[in-house]
């Protein structure tokens, strides 16, 4: 019964393509069109169609861990493309929508993220071996959306390049006070101090991101002017001429949207700038896949900008300017990959091949989520007053921004 309704389910989800199935009892059949180059996966698990069709994503991803799931030479990207593709045009069919409804009425269960339920799903993923990052991360560190001003840059380059942007959106001045929330390894404040004479006050609940971040501003004779705290952004006190935030609004949960925003006000000065920098999704509010919940980040989701906005304006904030950057996070991912792949080898030493597996799927399910399924990264630019910032984008890209030197810079001292 359940590869009936399987076979039922591809010949609705695969309409362009040629994906070739071979079920657990050696029957192989073809889905799709026929175009494109053959992707061929073989299920080595009786319990597969079930499971899939009660939870595509959980149950696709495990398999593939687990081996139960084989792709032909492995290609995981081609099958990831392909699924991903497909599943971008056509959605879930009738006999799903109950289970999809059902995930929808749970996301707030999912996302309700207290200050212990917070640093436990911090830990989770931020806390893994310090060695595993640099299998596959810039120098500086960077996990979250480069930017690629020009297409030919490498993964440095466009790093450097969204930090600058970043700075530029928040008109830095010598001797401002800044509040990094969620500051990774410390790059970003470390950036605003060094080229932009900020001090910088950075918190994360990351024990490892914590104790790298204040050794690099010692290393850097930064100290005096960056430090880093062990906290939670709801206990920070005082307030700030600038806030940062990039990469960890994704965590915050829909329950406490309007609680992050609120903080944000009440620690911004009259005239002050903030920039939060999320992965969202250019389609309605929906729900996280349930394998990313499960083995990459419990507790986070990706907003619609609907839901974001919501909660900006409940709480009285200028939204004086919002980019949608669309392509360059699966370009990201593209060069964390490559990086990841041509490190596997250590990787497999520091960990397992199921978690090669796992980390190989979570990196190509996401760039191919970025290039074929609506994600994009918002940049919310948010102020207390309107003239806070100028009029137009022209303080941006004037003659003079920087580009070349500082992201040399930056090259050089994160090397150091």
């Amino acid at each position: 019964m359940w590869d009936k309704i399987f076979d039922g389910f591809l010949t609705h989800l695969m309409h362009v393509g040629d994906f070739r199935l071979t079920f657990p009892d050696g029957t192989t059949r073809r889905y799709g069109d026929g175009t494109g180059k053959p992707i061929s996966v073989t299920l080595h698990d009786p319990t597969l169609p079930r499971k899939i069709i009660m939870s595509p994503d959980m149950a696709v991803g495990e398999a593939y861990m687990d081996a139960r799931l084989t792709i032909e030479n492995d290609d995981l990207s081609g099958f990831l493309e392909l699924a991903i593709r497909n599943v971008g045009m056509q959605g879930d069919p009738w006999f799903r929508k109950p289970l999809a409804l059902g995930r929808h009425m749970m996301r707030y269960l999912q996302q309700f993220n207290p200050v212990g339920r917070s640093r436990a799903n911090v830990a989770h993923h931020y806390d893994l071996s310090g060695e595993l990052y640099d299998l596959f991360l810039d120098a500086d560190r960077q996990y979250s959306c480069a930017y690629f001003s020009r297409p030919d840059m490498t993964l440095e380059e466009a790093q450097a390049a969204k930090k600058h942007h970043i700075a530029g959106k928040l008109l830095i001045e010598p001797g401002m006070k800044v509040l990094d929330i969620g500051c990774g390894w410390g790059g970003m404040g470390l950036t605003l101090a060094r080229d932009y004479g900020a001090e910088v006050t950075g918190v994360t609940l990351s024990t490892e991101q914590y104790n790298m971040a204040n050794r690099r501003a010692e290393e850097a004779g930064l100290a005096d002017r960056c430090k880093f705290e062990l906290m939670d952004y709801r206990d920070v006190k005082g307030q700030f001429d600038r806030i940062v935030s990039v990469g960890m609004f994704e965590h915050v949960g829909i329950p406490h949207y309007e609680e992050y925003f609120r903080n944000v006000r009440e620690l911004l000065k009259d005239d002050g700038i903030a920039l939060i920098h999320t992965i969202g999704r250019s389609d309605p509010p929906g729900t996280t896949s349930p394998w990313i919940l499960k083995y990459i980040f419990p507790g986070g989701y990706c907003p619609a900008l609907s839901e974001a906005m919501r909660p900006i304006e409940n709480q009285d904030l200028f939204a004086t300017d919002v980019e949608v950057w669309r392509l360059h996070y699966a370009e990201t991912l593209r060069h964390w990959h490559d990086r990841f792949m041509a490190n596997i080898d250590r990787a497999r030493e520091l960990y397992d091949e199921r978690f090669c597996r796992m980390w190989r799927y979570y990196l190509i399910a996401c760039e191919m989520t970025f290039r074929h399924n609506r994600q994009v990264v918002f940049q919310f630019q948010l102020t207390k007053q309107q003239d806070a910032v100028p009029l137009t984008r022209d303080y941006l890209y004037c003659p003079d921004e920087k580009d070349g030197k500082d992201e040399k810079d930056d090259l050089r001292h994160a090397a150091e």
